[in-house]
């Protein structure tokens, strides 16, 4: 997929959520918990390998008001980024 947005480099991260093995929809799930620890404004970086997070990351954010700030393609996995609202 090409219209997958690509993160900015050098995003200052306030935690990180290894996901690294799971499939839908525990990758969603456990952002949700996550994000929930962290304040407003603050970025969360997400490890993962389920392809499917491509979209359903954005679709959440776009739901719950956070802002996706893209992703990145590792050898093996993705970093997703989301901003906290």
């Amino acid at each position: 997929m090409s219209d997958n947005k690509i993160a900015p480099d050098n995003l200052e991260v306030a935690s990180t959520l290894d996901a690294k093995g799971l499939s839908c929809p525990m990758p969603l799930l456990r952002t949700k918990k996550e994000i929930g620890k962290l304040g407003s404004g603050d970025v969360l970086e997400i490890l993962g390998t389920d392809p499917g997070s491509r979209n359903d990351l954005p679709g959440w954010c776009e739901r719950s008001g956070h802002e996706y700030m893209g992703e990145k393609e590792e050898s093996g996995y993705f970093r997703f980024y989301i901003k906290k609202a």
